[in-house]
Formats: structure tokens, sequence, C-alpha cells
């Protein structure tokens, strides 16, 4: 099979398939063309997804093709943009019917949950890796920033933080997912929930936004770094997953001698969570609780943006934190 052949078989009847935002020239051409509604701006981003680096080799291909999108869908939601529109680059190895139709039916169980038309890319053989651009729509000068945080403002995270590492941690040492718990963190390393319901609610509330990816602490003092300030924060306040305060299913997951402050730095520094941290005016905390109410997702307050830059834990005396994260290179 070529290439064309290829994108005509999957690809091209995805696109049609599933409904998001139209375009005015999609999948066919040598570019696509869109028109970028009156009083929009157009958020745009980019994630690769390598094999054995961001995904195990064992892993399905319908949580792949799930995965890779959703990770640039919740950049979108940090930046409070809708999804419009996303492009797809894809290195295959060798051709296989079965490996295409899994990856498809993933990338289309998302786009049936968040609307967003797939409107080009490219195929080619090559080491298995995706990439993918997407695309979306924010209310000009609305659009949520990283450099946008203020000395008093509150600090929140949505949902809980750590599935996604006890997750990997279960994969890598291949351990039986047996339990409640055990299930949700493989589900949520394999299948993140991007916030952009969220996202799109707080661009009228946060000060500054941004998607948790390389963990809680790195990630906020993205922002905090960004907005040249610092933070003070409660630690013991940040929810876990529910693995990692199970006495049994640590010790299975090897914290066997951990303290329970280690363990929750384990949490916040693992990754792969894709929630969103955000920062607000006080004067915004009920509109803010109403919205995650409707978006159908919990937040938690846990600190205080500060003028003078630093993280400092107030449960533990005002201990510095060290923003440790997962490092790329």
């Amino acid at each position: 099979m070529n290439e064309f052949t290829l994108i005509d078989a999957y690809f091209k009847s995805l696109s049609e398939r599933v409904g998001g935002l139209r375009c005015d020239l999609g999948i066919g051409d040598d570019a696509a063309l869109v028109t970028v509604p009156h009083g929009k701006q157009l958020a745009i981003t980019t994630d690769t997804l390598i094999e054995s680096v961001h995904f195990p080799r064992e892993t399905f291909p319908a949580d792949i093709g799930y995965k890779a999108l959703a990770v640039n869908l919740s950049d979108l939601a940090a930046m409070g943009a809708r999804p419009a529109w996303y492009t797809l680059c894809l290195s295959l190895p060798a051709f296989s019917t079965a490996w295409l139709e899994s990856f498809c039916s993933g990338l289309e169980e998302l786009m049936r949950q968040q609307p967003i038309t797939l409107i080009g890319g490219d195929t080619t053989r090559g080491p298995l890796s995706i990439s993918i651009q997407a695309m979306g729509l924010v209310d000009s000068g609305c659009a949520l920033r990283r450099d946008t945080a203020r000395p008093g403002d509150d600090i929140y995270v949505s949902g809980c933080i750590g599935d996604a590492g006890v997750g990997l941690r279960v994969v890598q040492q291949k351990l039986a997912v047996d339990g409640e718990a055990l299930q949700t963190a493989v589900n949520r390393l394999n299948r993140p929930q991007p916030r952009n319901s969220l996202g799109e609610a707080l661009t009228t509330l946060a000060s500054a936004c941004i998607d948790v990816s390389d963990g809680l602490m790195a990630d906020m003092n993205h922002l905090l770094s960004k907005s040249q300030v610092g933070a003070d924060i409660d630690l013991d306040k940040v929810p876990m997953a529910t693995a990692l305060t199970t006495g049994t299913v640590l010790a299975r997951l090897g914290f066997v001698d951990a303290s329970p402050s280690s363990v929750r730095r384990f949490a916040v520094s693992a990754g792969d969570d894709y929630e969103l941290c955000f920062t607000a005016p006080p004067a915004h905390r009920s509109q803010i609780e109403l919205a995650a109410q409707q978006a159908g997702v919990t937040v938690t307050r846990f600190g205080a943006v500060t003028q003078a830059p630093g993280i400092f834990d107030s449960a533990r005396g005002g201990e510095m934190i060290s923003p440790l994260g997962y490092s790329h290179f």
C-alpha cells in the first residue's frame, strides 16, 4: 500500500466520519485551508510521541492514538482554547492493517468526546513516532498564559496527581493489574482526560495556567518563572492518586520503607497527569468552584503566589521544594 492509498483508507475517511469544526480545504491537497472566525485567535500546539520514550513498546495502538491527541488537547486546554483542527504526522516501521485500524479507533474515540477535525498530515516509513499539531480558537486577548500570575493569587490544580506515575511503574515492573486503584492508574497513563471545558471556563477567571505534563512541581515552576514570582504551598493539600494512599499497593509498587513525604514528592514529580495548574485572584473562588462543577472536574486550592521567587511548603515549616519532574534530555 502506498502513502496516498493509506491516507485515503484510514485518515481521510476518519476526518469525514467524526464531526468537528469544518475547514475550507482539508485532506488531499498540498496544504489545508482554514478561516479563523472574526474576534478569535488561533492557538497552535504540537507534541511528538516516540515509542519506548513516551509509551512502552507493548502499548495498544488505540491507546497510542488516543494519548497522542489527548496531550495536544491538554495544551489547548491550558490556553483556554476550544479545539478546532489538527494535523497528524505518522512514522511507521511497517504497514499493518490491524495496527492502523486500532490506532484510528483511539483517535476517533477522543474526537467524539472533544470534537476536532483532522485536516492533513504526513505518513512515512521509520521508527514508530506520532506528531500532532492541534489548533484551537479563543476569544482575542483572552487566552490563558504562563506569564501573568500575580502575587496574592490562589494556586489550584484540577483532578488528582500521581496516577500516571503509578501506571508507568505498573507497566515497567510488569505488575498484575488487580484492584480499582491500579486499573485507574494504568487508564490515566494510557488515556489522560484533557480538561478543555474547564480551560475554556477559566479564560475569564484565571490569571495564568499551564498543563501538568512533566510533573506538578516542575510545571508550576515553569509558570512561576515566566511570571517572575514564587509560591507558598501546602503540599499535603495536593490530591493524590488513590494507589498512593493504600499501604498494600504502595508495597507492591516498591514504596516499602518510603515516608509519606517521599511518596507525595513522587506524585508531584512523576508527570503525565495532564491536569491544569492555574492561578486566580481570591475574589474568583466561588466562580471557579462553580465552573469546575459545570465542567465535571474537581479543583483544589493548595497555595498562593508570592513576590519572592522559589517554592516553599508551609506545611513543613517553609521548607524549599525542588521543582523536580520529567527531563526530556
